[in-house]
């Protein structure tokens, strides 16, 4: 019998997979900033609490549902893309999640050679 912990790491390392298999059916500058935020985001939470490692599963399975109907409407591009992120959610958010906020904010922002 697998122990939960083992149990636990399987369902992480299944959302992550997903969630990069999902990004190939973004347009490929949002995929690739997508994927590289995605691989920083799952290594900064190894050694999280249970407490956080709940939250962070929780919302990311949520962005995982969310991008997954988006994509299977139409083609996406950048225009059906995306959620706003609601007040209560924002208020819960520490000042170093506002900055990174912040920063992917100004990264999309930036003007893209063609590929």
């Amino acid at each position: 019998m697998s122990s939960p912990a083992i149990s636990h790491i399987s369902r992480v390392r299944a959302l992550y997979k997903a969630i990069l298999k999902l990004h190939r059916g973004l347009p490929l500058q949002m995929q690739a900033l997508g994927d590289q935020y995605v691989k920083e985001e799952f290594r900064q939470h190894k050694t999280v609490s249970t407490n956080e490692a709940s939250v962070f599963m929780t919302e990311w399975s949520k962005y995982y549902v969310t991008l997954a109907q988006q994509i299977g409407k139409k083609k996406p591009n950048q225009s059906n893309i995306g959620a706003n992120l609601s007040p209560e959610l924002l208020d819960c958010l520490g000042d170093e999640q506002i900055g990174q906020l912040h920063e992917l904010l100004l990264e999309t922002q930036k003007p893209r050679e063609n590929l």
